[in-house]
């Protein structure tokens, strides 16, 4: 697959070009108290040439007639299950560091359920393996003290799983989807 790093895209962001774009797709997620439910995803990554990109992330169950089509965004009644903003860093790189090497990254987020976190790991070509560094909470935001993503791009698609802790569980599978890109 041949990719061209976006126009305008800050030379510390090259790391992570091929996430840049809008994606759409299907996943499932389950966990100890919620019932597996299938949902439709949509991630817009996004650089306005500064050293980092932004991200965005929305989740609809998926409860609809089966007349509308999954990826239909504009059609979803569906409810909203999750969303969050946040930001994509890569430390400065050590200047004796091989160009493939892998290189750390940081993933800030935030979700109006009443969570922020930083997540903390390494991109490797077009994959991104992260763990929690510090999650808070307001008062009334649900106790989650863990988490896990992996995203890489298989066959084009943009794929990763999302582990979490919470409600006294350790960290265990949470949600996973396939997405396309769309732009």
């Amino acid at each position: 697959m041949t990719f061209a790093i976006p126009e305008g895209l800050a030379p510390e962001a090259y790391p992570l070009a091929w996430l840049v774009g809008t994606w759409r797709g299907e996943g499932v997620l389950a966990y100890p108290g919620i019932e597996e439910s299938p949902f439709t995803a949509e991630v817009e990554v996004e650089s306005d040439g500064g050293p980092y990109l932004s991200w965005s992330s929305r989740w609809w169950l998926l409860r609809a007639p089966d007349d509308v089509a999954p990826l239909d965004v504009a059609a979803r009644p569906d409810p909203v299950w999750a969303t969050e903003i946040g930001w994509w860093r890569l430390p400065p790189q050590d200047p004796s560091a091989a160009a493939n090497a892998a290189r750390p990254v940081e993933l800030l987020i935030a979700d109006p359920s009443g969570h922020v976190a930083v997540y903390v790991g390494e991109v490797r070509g077009a994959r991104i393996d992260l763990a929690s560094d510090v999650i808070a909470r307001t008062e009334t935001g649900a106790e989650v003290t863990a988490g896990r993503r992996l995203l890489g791009l298989v066959e084009g698609d943009l794929m990763w799983a999302f582990d979490l802790a919470a409600f006294g569980h350790p960290v265990r599978p949470y949600a996973s989807a396939r997405m396309r890109r769309v732009s």
